[in-house]
């Protein structure tokens, strides 16, 4: 079992966007990874897909989620449901910081353009996946 403290998890960023991985293959596992993003107001994720399923818990904000050409709301205590390889863009419509939690079933994540090009992001852990579970 591993114990981690979320203050002590390095945050990394894009353009209105604060990430952190709060579990992956950092910590050994294989088949998940579990995100928190910040997003500004005005800001959004880029448009984007991968091979897994997601689920997403807003914790605080409001916004919407662009799924394979339609929109929808969401608020403070949504849970959005996104299948697998299906574009989605969120973004933050609202005039406070978004909160999400993030669990994705996989590890580590790959992020594709909706082409299905590869997307950089600074908290890819692809480089981390064949590494040991920590002892701690």
């Amino acid at each position: 079992m591993t114990v981690l403290n979320i203050a002590s998890i390095e945050k990394l960023h894009l353009p209105g966007l604060t990430h952190q991985t709060l579990a992956g293959p950092r910590d050994g596992l294989r088949s998940v990874e579990v995100w928190m993003q910040t997003i500004a107001p005005g800001a959004q994720t880029p448009r984007h897909r991968h091979a897994c399923e997601e689920v997403v818990v807003v914790l605080s904000g409001s916004g919407t989620c662009e799924i394979d050409g339609t929109t929808l709301t969401f608020g403070p205590g949504s849970t959005l449901i996104l299948p697998a390889n299906v574009p989605h863009q969120i973004a933050n419509t609202g005039a406070d910081e978004m909160q999400v939690v993030a669990a994705l079933g996989a590890a580590p994540v790959t992020v594709e353009t909706p082409a299905g090009e590869r997307i950089a992001l600074p908290w890819d852990q692809h480089h981390l996946a064949h590494r040991e579970a920590p002892l701690s």
